[in-house]
Parts: structure tokens; C-alpha cells; sequence
């Protein structure tokens, strides 16, 4: 794995249309903009270089996610949701986003949190540096559990070039901030 660029975020709200939280909901992104083997070479049909790719990007992302928040004084058994993205670059194709995010990424990532029965909810494109991903936010065990389905937006102003991509992962500790919406009852 050729990594030009890692970044991690931590976000933390502790106050919500003018109400403070009881406990603050936390968010860390973490994204690594890597070279894309395939990129330049039109449709390959033999796509498992990008599965292990993503494999491999996955268990650096939630390293990176879990040291973030442990920084913050949260153990990986508190994550309750999770996300991901990928953007490839112009030289790509969206099918080399799917190769990375979907046969192999999850596993180093639930077995890092210790656990995560759902899927692993994730948005793919193409686009040019500086293009941004909206990533769904879905609870590990539990997709209807409305009260961590959320979202992180990632753009980072210099990736992907038209060789790389873009690869993010969210983990959420707490929810929406407030989060009182409900399923129907009928």
C-alpha cells in the first residue's frame, strides 16, 4: 500500500440548539489518500490487488480512528456506528472504490471494535482533488436503531489526484446530538 497522506479528525458536540449535551456524541474520521494500482489502465477485469487494498487501508483507518478517540478517554467497545467513503481519482473507475470498500474493509474494522453484526454503510464516486464524500453513519449491530444514523463529510483540498484514492472511515460514539426520533408505532 503507497499512502501519500493521512488525516484524523476528532469531532465532539457538547451543545445542540442551545441545550448542552449530558454526554458529548464524538466523531473520528480518518482518511488516507492512497496510490490506486489500477488507475490509467481502463476496465481490469481482475480486481483482488484493490481488495486487499482495502483490507489493508481499513486496518491502518481504524488504528488511526481508535487512537484518536482514545485520546479522548473512548475504548473501542463504546463505538456504536460506523461508516465509509472512497473517491477515485479521474484515472480510475467507480468499480475500483467498490473493490476496496466492500469484500475486504470490513473485517479488520469490526474486529478492531470488537464486533459489528450490520453492514458497514459507504458512498463511492470519481472526482478530481478536492471533491468531498458524505459518508452514512448507521449503527454496528443494529441499522434501524435511528439514533446513529448520521453522516461525516471528508475533502481534503489536494486528493485524490487523477492516480490515487481517497479512502475514509467514521466512527461514532453517542449518537445524534439529542437524537429523540422514533419509529412508528403504527
Amino acid at each position: 500500500m503507497d499512502v501519500r497522506t493521512i488525516s484524523t479528525t476528532v469531532t465532539q458536540t457538547l451543545t445542540e440548539a442551545g441545550r448542552p449535551l449530558d454526554a458529548p456524541t464524538t466523531m473520528a474520521v480518518a482518511t488516507a489518500v492512497v496510490r490506486n494500482p489500477l488507475a490509467g489502465r481502463g476496465v481490469v477485469d481482475d480486481l483482488s490487488e484493490l481488495e486487499v487494498l482495502g483490507s489493508e487501508v481499513a486496518a491502518l483507518l481504524v488504528d488511526q480512528c481508535l487512537a484518536a478517540l482514545s485520546a479522548t478517554g473512548i475504548e473501542p467497545s463504546q463505538v456504536r456506528g460506523y461508516g465509509k467513503g472512497a473517491i477515485v481519482g479521474l484515472d480510475g473507475e467507480r468499480e475500483h472504490t467498490a473493490a476496496v470498500l466492500h469484500p475486504r474493509f470490513g473485517a479488520p474494522v469490526r474486529a478492531a471494535i470488537g464486533g459489528g453484526a450490520d453492514i458497514i454503510p459507504g458512498t463511492k464516486k470519481v472526482g478530481p482533488a478536492g471533491s468531498s464524500i458524505t459518508m452514512p453513519v448507521g449503527n454496528k449491530d443494529d441499522r434501524w436503531v435511528f439514533d446513529d444514523m448520521d453522516s461525516a463529510e471528508v475533502s481534503l483540498a489536494d486528493a485524490p489526484r487523477p492516480d490515487e484514492m481517497l479512502v475514509s472511515l467514521v466512527l461514532s460514539v453517542g449518537g445524534r446530538p439529542h437524537a429523540r426520533t422514533q419509529k412508528p408505532t403504527a
